[in-house]
């Protein structure tokens, strides 16, 4: 396993001190640099691309959000913010963070913080390489990847990702192992773009991938309900339940 290159970003020498020595007792790490402020953070990224940033928040002039929030789609590195400040959390999440360290930091929350880093990071190049190297499909019609809007920009989604979609009003929901997206448009237009070998309707509102399902709840009178992998109960439609017992070969 190579060694996650992090940079930490802090105003204060004292918090970088101390982020320095826990990473010491993690495996597989390196600190790649540091950065006293938002400024210095974004040319540091820039210039030294590295796979993890440990971010502060508060920080005079740019802020630990605003250099999250500029950074591109593309060739991102996973952010951890680290604050000392609880009513930062949905602004951070906002920005696509891994993860919201509070100081002081605990070895063990950093640990986690940082494989979580490292499984988003693996899964995403995963997903790139399967994107790259899958053939052009000849005359299926289905889509092999979609183009979700983030903050930012736009990020292509291969659909092998994907693990289960819901219908959200005039959007749908699409949920990955790392993240959900919401995405607008019909699910009768996403029907027409989806493998139903990959991912089948379930309900008028909702698509899972077979392979993704957990177990099954009955709930009688024939209905049916599915338990995913990520913990979401999916109700099953009336008129689906047959057909979703034949594929998961429970009829």
């Amino acid at each position: 396993m190579s060694a996650l290159r992090i940079l930490l970003v802090d105003d204060e020498q004292l918090a970088l001190d101390r982020l320095q020595a826990l990473i010491g007792d993690l495996d597989a790490v390196e600190v790649a640099g540091v950065a006293r402020n938002g400024t210095e953070a974004s040319e540091r990224i820039a210039a030294l691309a590295p796979d993890l940033v440990l971010l502060d928040i508060s920080m005079p002039g740019k802020s630990g959000l605003k250099v999250a929030a500029d950074l591109p789609a593309e060739k991102r590195p996973e952010i951890v913010f680290v604050t000392a400040f609880e009513q930062y959390a949905p602004d951070a999440f906002d920005v696509e963070a891994a993860d919201y360290l509070l100081k002081p930091v605990r070895l063990d929350r950093l640990r986690q913080a940082v494989e979580r880093a490292r499984r988003r990071r693996a899964m995403r190049e995963a997903a790139e390489r399967a994107w790259a190297a899958a053939p052009t499909p000849q005359g299926s019609g289905h889509a092999e990847a979609i183009w979700v809007q983030v903050r930012g920009g736009r990020v292509r989604l291969p659909i092998d990702m994907i693990d289960w979609i819901e219908a959200a009003k005039d959007y749908v929901m699409l949920h990955t192992p790392t993240r959900s997206y919401i995405h607008r448009i019909s699910m009768t237009a996403l029907e027409e773009l989806l493998d139903p070998a990959q991912l089948m309707r379930v309900h008028r509102s909702t698509f899972v991938r077979p392979a993704q399902v957990a177990g099954v709840q009955r709930l009688g009178k024939g209905l049916i309900a599915l338990e995913m992998k990520d913990g979401a109960v999916v109700q099953v439609g009336p008129s689906y339940v047959r057909a979703v017992l034949e594929r998961l070969r429970l009829d």
